[in-house]
């Protein structure tokens, strides 16, 4: 009872030690998070105003760039998947690489090969330990994610999307990450980047809007040339944003949540020590007054 007593005073210990580990670090998610869901509002408005001043410059001008002509018959498409570099987050990078799967299934399904980029240590490590080839990947930013990571990724996507005499020459090109929507609510989205989709959803132009009237200096082809790739660029940044903030929301909750489940285990293992102590003073009361009693029946017997 004693050797059982000590055991349950030792997971304790052991287990408030981790609940104080996961305290901090639902503390350490929770003041990040606020930065990160600001920095992903206000990329919001600098996207959707990126977005229409493309859309209006591709949609009216008589320029057949490359990253805005669509494929006659597309073999081979890029999916960039977008996943944390730590773990303790919940189900966040496993949500995005089962919408990642799906998603390559759906493509292989249409006759397309599919090559894998990946952001984060997670999807990198998922696609090693399965022997997946992974064309390019980028970690060490998950949580902070700089316009530079967005400008690296970029130019490798649209290299492999331009560039003919690539051996990984793709016709399109897909990324998949997750949305944050709010503290409770994260979803993971695949959309097509390229080639642009750029009149789109609700992004989309209205009819009855007046639509401005651009000159191109010095021409339109040198207008796109330029103004495309940052554009791409600057929605694979929006992207990561978006799931930084995501990163940081479900790991807030997980680790909440682990808390709480530590506080139910000591509590559970406190009071299965209390009954262990108790049942043990019981016992040893018990064997003093068999004593006593074994005692005085034997001193009666020798009078």
């Amino acid at each position: 009872m004693a050797a059982s007593l000590r055991e349950l005073r030792a997971r304790i210990k052991s287990v408030n030690a981790t609940k104080k580990i996961t305290r901090a670090m639902e503390l350490i998610a929770a003041s990040r998070i606020i930065k990160a869901q600001q920095r992903a509002q206000q990329a919001a408005p600098y996207a959707r105003e990126l977005t229409r001043a493309v859309s209006a410059v591709a949609t009216y001008s008589n320029v057949d760039h490359p990253l805005t002509s669509e494929p006659e018959d597309p073999k081979r498409a890029a999916i960039l998947v977008v996943t944390s570099d730590r773990g303790l987050a919940g189900a966040y990078s496993s949500a995005v690489l089962r919408e990642a799967e799906r998603l390559g299934e759906k493509l292989r399904g249409d006759g397309k090969e599919v090559d894998l980029y990946v952001s984060g240590r997670k999807g990198v490590l998922y696609y090693s330990f399965r022997d997946r080839p992974v064309i390019d990947s980028w970690t060490g930013f998950s949580d902070t994610p700089t316009y530079d990571d967005a400008q690296a990724i970029g130019e490798a996507l649209i290299g492999a999307f331009v560039d003919d005499d690539s051996e990984h020459k793709v016709d399109e090109v897909h990324v998949v990450y997750t949305r944050f929507k709010s503290m409770l609510l994260q979803e993971p989205q695949d959309i097509r980047l390229l080639p642009l989709e750029i009149v789109e959803g609700e992004e989309r132009p209205d009819t009855s809007e007046v639509l401005p009237l651009y000159e191109f200096e010095p021409g339109d082809a040198e207008v796109l040339d330029a103004l495309l790739p940052k554009y791409v660029q600057s929605r694979i940044f929006f992207c990561l944003l978006q799931a930084s903030a995501s990163e940081l929301a479900a790991r807030q909750r997980a680790m909440k949540s682990a808390t709480d489940n530590a506080e139910e285990l000591i509590k559970s293992y406190t009071r299965t020590a209390n009954q262990a102590r108790q049942a043990g003073i019981t016992q040893e009361i018990s064997e003093i007054v068999g004593g006593v009693n074994a005692l005085a029946d034997a001193n009666a017997g020798s009078e």
